[in-house]
């Protein structure tokens, strides 16, 4: 037993994604402390911000402090207000349907597709045709009466949605679209970046994304006076910065110098960082293809695929199998997550609408997110694939991840049950 834990103390401890820094940072920030500048004013806000447009193919970036506040922001600016309903993907992060209360308006959230994982669009474009009518250019709930004015479609795991679709759909019905391309820096959809297609797209920095500020986001959008709102709203609502008139309130949302300094030198390396993570999620499927007891994440038609998380299924014993799984894996030094909680089933959000949930509930309980940061080597990346092997082998051993479909269950794709337990998981915008 004592050696069997010197032995794991002595491992590498594999981070789920930690920071990988191969350009200017270093150098970019000894300029911001050089000059001086290292608040929200500098040059380095304005050049991150352009070379961000530049990379995205906009003509506007605006950044902002963090994912959350870019998200806040840019519902406000595609006009959603107090009282309306703004559809919502249910399986990610909590911060879209935060952004979305921070309004004072009410999410409707949308089931995940089983096979792409992202917005269910044909479940939306049922509640729109079946649920919702347009009066005078705008969608009315006929359930509650009230305006829907957005859809907010999440980009998860560096995958992306079907933006096509939900453009079409947005169309017909007079609705605003923001994307959240927090985890999806670097994802293209039909050859362009998601967070592109939309009124307006997000972009987060946090510390766990392929690119990085250490924290900040941004808002993308084709239209000037977009990006003028977004800017007036992220500092202060300044009508007269000399004379401090405010004619509305506004936010001190404004990125520092000192992040923009990181972010620029990040993403001049966004295309090396997009070609590590393709060689990340190579060299899992390459270990992990075939085995049994498990489905790896999908490979969307149309999609470059950044694979922020690359995460695969646990195919039996639902949410008891999964827990233990992640549990062993960081016994092992292997930092696993499983998929975010659906947000329709938080305390906060119980009270919302829903469009026919049922997937994202069961890749909830069935999802294991693997170590996936950029810097990871192939034989990093082919390591925690073994350890999972053995994890994965040694508790079917004793029984721990078999099960069978009992009564109630719910199906993601074919021959795969799942348990109706309820659990939690982490992410950061």
């Amino acid at each position: 037993m004592r050696s069997e834990r010197r032995r794991r103390a002595s491992r590498r401890v594999f981070p789920l994604s930690e920071p990988y820094w191969a350009g200017n940072e270093a150098r970019y920030v000894k300029e911001c402390l050089d000059s001086g500048w290292i608040s929200t004013a500098g040059p380095f806000v304005e050049r991150f911000e352009r070379r961000t447009a530049e990379v995205v193919n906009v003509p506007y970036a605006v950044a902002v402090m963090n994912g959350t506040a870019a998200l806040h922001v840019a519902l406000l600016a595609v006009g959603v207000e107090p009282e309306d309903e703004v559809f919502v993907s249910d399986l990610t992060f909590v911060a879209p349907a935060n952004a979305v209360r921070y309004c004072g308006a009410d999410p409707i959230f949308v089931d995940a597709d089983p096979e792409t994982w992202q917005m269910d669009v044909r479940k939306l474009e049922r509640f729109l045709a079946r649920q919702c009518e347009r009066r005078a250019g705008v969608c009315f709930n006929r359930t509650t009466g009230r305006r829907i004015q957005a859809i907010l479609p999440v980009h998860i795991l560096g995958l992306a949605c079907e933006m096509d679709r939900i453009m079409e759909l947005a169309g017909d019905y007079g609705l605003r679209v923001v994307e959240d391309a927090a985890e999806a820096m670097g994802v293209l959809y039909e050859g362009r970046q998601a967070g592109t297609f939309g009124d307006a797209g997000v972009l987060s920095f946090n510390g766990n994304k392929v690119v990085t500020a250490g924290g900040g986001g941004m808002v993308l959008t084709r239209s000037k006076a977009l990006a003028d709102r977004v800017r007036y709203l992220t500092t202060q609502a300044k009508d007269d910065p000399l004379e401090y008139v405010h004619n509305e309130v506004g936010y001190n949302y404004r990125m520092t110098n000192l992040h923009a300094a990181v972010g620029l030198a990040q993403v001049e390396s966004l295309e090396e960082f997009v070609a590590r993570k393709s060689v990340v999620a190579q060299a899992y499927r390459e270990v992990l293809g075939g085995l049994e007891g498990i489905a790896l994440m999908p490979t969307p038609a149309r999609t470059r695929a950044t694979y922020w998380l690359f995460t695969l299924l646990v195919n039996h014993g639902g949410l008891p199998a999964r827990r233990r799984i992640v549990r062993e894996l960081d016994r092992w030094g292997v930092e696993a997550r499983p998929l975010w909680h659906p947000i329709h089933n938080l305390p906060p959000y119980r009270n919302c609408q829903t469009l026919e949930i049922e997937h994202s509930v069961d890749l909830h309980r069935r999802g294991i997110s693997l170590p996936s940061g950029v810097g990871l080597e192939p034989e990093e990346v082919r390591e925690c694939g073994r350890i999972f092997r053995r994890v994965l082998g040694r508790m079917a051993g004793r029984g721990i991840s078999g099960g069978s479909t009992q009564r109630g269950q719910a199906r993601v794709g074919p021959g795969l049950p799942v348990s109706h337990s309820t659990g939690s998981s982490a992410g950061s915008r």
